[in-house]
């Protein structure tokens, strides 16, 4: 089926990637002696790519509506896409090499390598390491044709207002929700501190991955994965008003993992050759040898 989407619309990016480069700017690692210097970082809101992200960014908020993740949920939740062997599923993902990134120039895999084996240096448990190896899994709808600003970018809640700490706000406007009575209050469809297991998230690799791993992770590891991009609420607060004391509790974890998304790029590239036994011991231990998408 062709899409309704012009190629711009679908692929404001040059790649994926600018939005994790662009979260950079936006939170830039904490000082210390290993850091690297937010300067050393190409600072994308002094380029032309700030307009990149802005576009990126005014698409997903006009068209991430509470109608558009009901309809991404009944499409890609059966998992009937593709069954493919968990390693297979890795290197189809790598397929989304990002030729842009200023800041390295590693495949996917490279990345959650980096991810994983700093939280594995620091003494995690199994089950984080792991988190941080397939984080990042979820990405593969690119590859079944879904645009940019449906896959990456900051994620939010959908059926209730939106909050003002959300990175380009103003671009809300143009939602249709905004102007519908049932969504556009404080809490919409949602009861005050109902939990976030009761509040439906906008779409991409985030919900997408949680769905597909809920039945084989522990909750810390599903927090991480399902909230990690919800930047409005573990960096700004700004929902609070929809969470529990249980989710207080979860979202120390995904505090602790973000770092290590953001903060863990750096050129060597990880021997995976050398790694590839453990990480298979490890994904052998958690999940079934064929992934269901």
């Amino acid at each position: 089926m062709k899409s309704k989407f012009t190629d711009k619309e679908v692929n404001p990016l040059e790649s994926i990637e600018d939005w994790e480069n662009d979260l950079l700017t936006r939170y830039p690692e904490p000082k210390s002696e290993q850091a690297k210097a937010k300067e050393d970082y190409r600072n994308y809101h002094d380029s032309e790519r700030v307009d990149t992200v802005r576009e990126f960014y005014r698409l997903n908020h006009q068209y991430q509506t509470y109608d558009f993740v009901s309809q991404k949920e009944a499409e890609f939740l059966k998992f009937e896409k593709k069954e493919i062997p968990f390693w297979e599923a890795i290197d189809y993902l790598n397929t989304l090499v990002d030729d842009s990134d200023p800041d390295i120039n590693l495949d996917q895999l490279q990345h959650l390598l980096q991810t994983s084996e700093a939280i594995r240096a620091d003494g995690h448990p199994d089950w984080f390491v792991l988190t941080g190896f397939i984080h990042d899994l979820g990405k593969v709808l690119c590859l079944f044709g879904e645009p940019q600003w449906a896959v990456v970018g900051d994620t939010f809640p959908v059926g209730c207002k939106h909050a003002e700490e959300i990175v380009y706000p103003e671009f809300f406007e143009n939602n249709p929700d905004s102007k519908d009575e049932r969504y556009n209050t404080k809490y919409g469809i949602y009861a005050p501190n109902c939990g976030l297991d009761k509040v439906k998230m906008s779409w991409g690799h985030d919900e997408y991955l949680y769905q597909m791993m809920k039945d084989y992770l522990p909750e810390p590891a599903l927090y991480m994965i399902r909230y990690h991009s919800f930047y409005a609420q573990h960096r700004e607060g700004a929902y609070e008003h929809l969470m529990n004391d249980h989710d207080r509790e979860m979202f120390k974890w995904v505090e602790k993992f973000n770092p290590y998304d953001l903060y863990s790029k750096v050129p060597v590239a990880p021997d995976s050759k050398a790694l590839r036994p453990y990480y298979e011991n490890l994904v052998s231990k958690y999940l079934p040898s064929v992934m269901a998408f």
